[in-house]
């Protein structure tokens, strides 16, 4: 069975196709937070893509956004992304 990270990075691989990527689940780092929702992610990614790099940082994060539309509606809390 495919977990919630191997599906945002297949998401993300299917959109963008960077040359590296790396998922992070950060939830545990915000358990004390007062918003705290235990069904939602707090991720991290990291990527190199040089196609997104060439854009302006608010352009690379629609696209990033776009492919995780539906995971953003309903599973991720908050999203933490590193262009490289």
């Amino acid at each position: 069975m495919i977990t919630f990270l191997e599906k945002v990075k297949e998401k993300i691989n299917e959109k963008i196709h960077p040359e590296q990527l790396q998922v992070i689940d950060n939830s545990s780092l915000h358990i004390k937070h007062k918003s705290f929702q235990p069904n939602k992610f707090h991720l991290k990614i990291v990527l190199k893509s040089e196609k997104l790099k060439s854009m302006s940082k608010i352009e690379s994060h629609k696209i990033i956004y776009a492919a995780l539309k539906d995971e953003m509606k309903n599973k991720i809390h908050a999203l933490e992304i590193v262009i490289k």
